[in-house]
């Protein structure tokens, strides 16, 4: 391996783990769409700033790129409140307008710079370890890696700090306001951080991926956990994991970096998607297959506990009077009151049906409940 590929892995690394932070609560507040609105619309901020200096590494882009993500939050927001369209429709009319605004500024006044709509969307991290970052004439490594690091400890240290009021605005925001927490100005600080993240990323990786990166990796520990802080940690780890994985499928491949890596963080959602413990597919289809045995012996269990003790028990909670009663083929009662034997519920004497001291418990269970 040489050297250049691990500069390329480290930096998709650092920004797998920069947008996996702020994702997981876009993730939580149902606000996924507002990451593809941001890392697009920051394009207009991108380009006026370019205007303004005339330098694509002036602070000053990175400044009115995330003013410009900003600006596409609240004018969402102002649509949103005016209830003719809901908040998804609302980012459906904001970010393409803005985003089509900066497309004809780059081609009507900066068609000779290197600020092109493929670069925008793909971007190349092929090439970020070419931008070297030479302080007084010491090589410390690609601009885009320490740029990103610097976010990242941003971000670290925004959670760390603003943690408690983060997890209450996000689950309730009510409550939160209640206690004084100013959800609103948190929720434009967590705009500004993903914001900030989108426009470090932006250069190295393209929009596409910043929005996989924010978005499939939270998606994914979502599946995995119900806790905040191990939603977090999996979210880092997932992303850095679809990062890597995808640098090495595209150089098998020879394909683009960042569109592999994208790919690589639908893949790990897919197979969690399918695989997860508690919420993935199989796992739910195994919980409703045992409902719907589970059910009918459920319904058996309390009609013997029902009659049990009344004159008609000889007749009602008798096996062949089940059809009857319960509306049953006579093939479904037998392998209900089979499995309920095998469970341990019930007890056939002569052909009359009895609960176990095990079948009262269920009964009681179903009954508290």
């Amino acid at each position: 391996m040489t050297a250049f590929q691990i500069e390329i892995q480290l930096i998709a690394v650092v920004v797998a783990a920069a947008c996996a932070i702020p994702g997981v609560f876009l993730v939580l507040r149902r606000m996924a769409l507002m990451s593809d609105a941001i890392s697009h619309a920051i394009l207009l901020g991108i380009v006026l700033g370019f205007f303004l200096t005339r330098d694509l590494a002036s602070p000053v882009l990175i400044i009115a790129a995330t003013l410009s993500g900003l600006l596409t939050v609240a004018l969402v927001e102002l649509v949103n409140r005016t209830r003719l369209v809901r908040e998804d429709a609302a980012i459906g009319l904001v970010f393409p307008l803005l985003f089509s605004i900066g497309v004809i500024l780059i081609s009507r006044y900066a068609g000779d710079v290197h600020l092109d709509t493929d670069s925008v969307l793909l971007g190349e991290i092929a090439f970020a370890p070419l931008n070297r970052w030479q302080p007084f004439g010491y090589d410390l490594g690609p601009r885009s890696l320490s740029l990103m690091l610097g976010i990242l400890i941003i971000n670290i240290v925004f959670i760390a700090v603003f943690y408690k009021e983060l997890k209450l605005a996000t689950f309730d925001s009510g409550l939160a306001a209640a206690f004084g927490f100013m959800p609103g100005l948190i929720h434009y600080g967590l705009m500004a951080l993903v914001s900030v993240t989108a426009v470090g990323a932006f250069d190295a990786v393209g929009s596409i991926l910043v929005v996989a990166l924010i978005i499939a990796p939270p998606a994914t520990a979502y599946l995995l956990t119900d806790k905040l802080s191990a939603m977090l940690i999996l979210s880092i780890i997932i992303g850095a994991l679809a990062a890597v994985s995808g640098f090495w499928v595209a150089n098998w491949l020879d394909a683009s970096i960042a569109g592999a890596m994208a790919t690589m963080t639908g893949v790990f959602f897919a197979a969690v998607f399918i695989l997860a413990p508690g919420r993935g597919l199989l796992a739910t289809a195994r919980r409703k297959a045992r409902q719907r045995r589970e059910f009918p012996q459920i319904m058996l269990v309390m009609h013997l506990y029902t009659h049990e003790k009344l004159p008609e028990a000889a007749v009602e909670c008798r096996r062949d009077h089940l059809t009857y009663h319960l509306k049953w083929e006579p093939a479904f009662a037998d392998s209900v009151v089979s499995q309920s034997e095998k469970r341990g519920l019930i007890r056939n004497v002569d052909g009359l049906l009895k609960l176990t001291d095990s079948g009262r418990k269920q009964v009681q269970k179903h009954i508290i409940k």
